[in-house]
């Protein structure tokens, strides 16, 4: 048997150094290097977002998570179910792919021609509808198009994530900058789109494996007892296009669901 030192600690272990861990989205923030005033939107499987704070969330509502970051402050979060599975639900439909995808949306003009899509394909959970379906509405001849149906299939799935991005500006979060994360972020018109459904900043940082970075962070933490930073580049940095009229029908429409 390995001897023991005096605190009856196995020696083979003295030098052994334990750490925190971390949930994937406190990760990914510490990953990111997120501070006050930075919002990471994620849009995976799921969306979420969710903004470094000071102080811990209270939201009586339930929208809003009130978990703890990484870094010793807090982490305002709301997630969605319904995010990139939108546009491959979407894609599918016009036999295209994402990049295809895309490239159409483009070629259609913000609004869609009056076309609102409420993303609740597998029930929601922000808000709390879990036996919701989706709804596409404002359709015409004319505006039915594969450009419209890909506009807004982008418009609608970003639209609920902009409601998101209210309710955690609702706990006090000012956000200076919105980070665009996930596989669709990298999509060219999913950051056009962004800069005209959000009423900040979009960045795009590239694409990286940003909870592993986070992991790495906290490691270096435990080892050296400062938090190491690092540049985090970014691909893109699309104008602020903000158009209302685009959350203002998606309200409309959304108002049907009742939430």
């Amino acid at each position: 048997m390995a001897g023991r030192g005096a605190l009856g600690v196995d020696a083979r272990w003295a030098d052994v150094v334990v750490g925190p861990g971390a949930g994937d989205n406190a990760g990914a923030a510490l990953g990111l290097g997120a501070g006050e005033g930075d919002v990471v939107i994620s849009i995976g499987t799921s969306g979420t977002v969710f903004g470094v704070s000071p102080v811990a969330a209270r939201d009586v509502s339930g929208a809003v998570a009130g978990f703890a970051d990484a870094s010793g402050e807090f982490l305002p979060l709301v997630a969605t179910l319904n995010a990139a599975r939108v546009l491959d639900s979407f894609a599918r439909v016009l036999g295209v792919t994402h990049d295809e995808l895309g490239r159409l949306a483009l070629d259609a003009e913000p609004g869609a021609g009056g076309a609102v899509l409420v993303p609740y394909f597998e029930g929601e959970r922000t808000p709390n509808l879990p036996e919701a379906t989706a709804s596409l509405t404002g359709l015409t001849l004319a505006s039915t198009t594969r450009e419209n149906l890909a506009r807004v299939a982008i418009e609608g799935m970003l639209c609920a994530l902009a409601d998101g991005l209210d309710a955690v500006r609702a706990q006090g979060i000012v956000p200076r900058r919105l980070l665009l994360v996930g596989g669709a972020a990298q999509n060219p018109a999913v950051q056009t789109i962004a800069a005209q459904v959000f009423d900040a900043p979009v960045e795009v940082p590239e694409p990286a494996e940003y909870v592993a970075f986070g992991g790495a962070v906290q490691a270096a933490w435990a080892l050296t007892g400062s938090r190491p930073t690092w540049d985090v580049a970014m691909v893109a940095a699309p104008a602020v296009d903000t158009r209302p009229e685009i959350r203002a029908a998606y309200r409309a429409a959304a108002s049907a669901y009742g939430a």
